[in-house]
């Protein structure tokens, strides 16, 4: 297996160096094979080289297996463009069209809510990553003047609204027939959002055996709050499933444990986790690997090394649960530390 590395920014560098040392050992005790070579696309690449991405960078990518991602952002560059261009750009170039976001709490004094144990706090979301408000349809007239107007346009089409509800639903029955939610705001929004509607009930019909709701995004944020444990599956579009993943990261007890896959299925993929690079802990050996740690795990799982993804998650719910980690989370361990623990935890599985 062929892997690319984009540390990237800030403590992507260091988050992503553990994700590799993980997945090494991990590779190593189920004799999986994997070669890693490291991409150095980055803020302070465009800085020295003023290329944000090779313009052969995105062909380059569907040569390997997978893409594995640290986090991207820098000061420096004040619009992010590098950012941009080698994250959302891999994802519309890649045709990535599901963000999968396992949302798992591993040990319950994490959990913000009272009361709540992990079988409590244990679903996943599936967002549109192609589509909606973020392919940047729109403009500005008379910017910057008391007079501005600003225009934002969503896109759905069919095709994108479809294979994404599908894959849901695909995963549900997988799974043993797990609930789907589906989550739009058609009351307010009758035109983009009935599409959603239409598809949703049309592929719900061909499932028979999965339970199929339908929520308004408020009510769905609502509830996740007040019993996260009645969903399975939640489907939605671009911009609802940015923000639900955030408030999932805070019920399972962070961003520093939310990992996240960018997936076409069958085809070159991308893992990350979905923290930011948080440019003032950089260097400090601080932050927390676990995110990407399990989007390493995620990959493997993806590339069907099952029994190695499997492994890796257990050791992080065991460095978890004894609190071997960051302050964050617990522990008292740095960066490197925690992922020294997990490494061991793995390692130790071969006898």
């Amino acid at each position: 297996m062929r892997i690319a590395v984009i540390p990237g920014d800030g403590i992507g560098v260091e988050v992503t160096a553990e994700a590799v040392k993980i997945t090494r050992a991990a590779g190593l005790v189920f004799g999986h094979p994997l070669d890693f070579e490291t991409l150095p696309w980055s803020a302070t690449h465009f800085l020295e080289s003023g290329v944000t991405i090779p313009s052969d960078g995105y062909e380059l990518l569907r040569g390997f297996d997978a893409i594995l991602v640290g986090a991207l952002g820098d000061p420096r560059v004040p619009d992010n463009r590098h950012a941009r261009d080698i994250l959302l750009g891999t994802r519309f170039e890649l045709d990535l069209f599901v963000n999968y976001r396992p949302v798992r709490l591993l040990d319950e004094r994490l959990c913000p809510l009272k009361g709540k144990a992990p079988s409590d706090v244990n679903f996943v979301v599936f967002r549109e990553n192609t589509e909606g408000l973020y392919v940047g349809v729109g403009g500005r007239f008379k910017p910057d003047t008391d007079q501005e107007i600003a225009v934002q346009e969503e896109i759905n089409t069919y095709k994108g609204v479809h294979r994404i509800v599908q894959h849901a639903f695909e995963f549900a029955r997988a799974n043993g027939g797990l609930r789907v939610c589906m989550a739009d705001k058609s009351n307010a929004m009758p035109q983009g959002h009935a599409l959603w509607q239409r598809v949703f009930r049309d592929l719900s019909a061909q499932y028979p055996e999965i339970d199929a709701r339908h929520l308004y995004i408020d009510a769905l944020v609502l509830l996740m709050v007040q019993d996260p444990s009645q969903f399975d599956v939640i489907v939605t579009n671009n911009l609802f499933g940015d923000i639900i993943t955030d408030l999932g990261a805070g019920l399972q007890g962070g961003l520093g444990l939310a990992a996240s896959g960018n997936l076409h299925p069958g085809r070159t993929s991308m893992f990350e986790p979905v923290h930011g690079s948080a440019p003032l802990l950089a260097g400090k050996n601080v932050a927390n690997p676990v995110g990407a740690i399990l989007s390493a795990a995620l990959m493997l799982e993806y590339l069907g090394l099952g029994d190695a993804a499997s492994a890796i998650e257990r050791a992080v719910r065991e460095a978890v649960v004894a609190r071997q980690g960051t302050m964050d989370i617990g522990g008292a361990l740095g960066t490197r530390e925690t992922g020294d623990y997990i490494a061991r935890v793995i390692m130790a599985g071969r006898s």
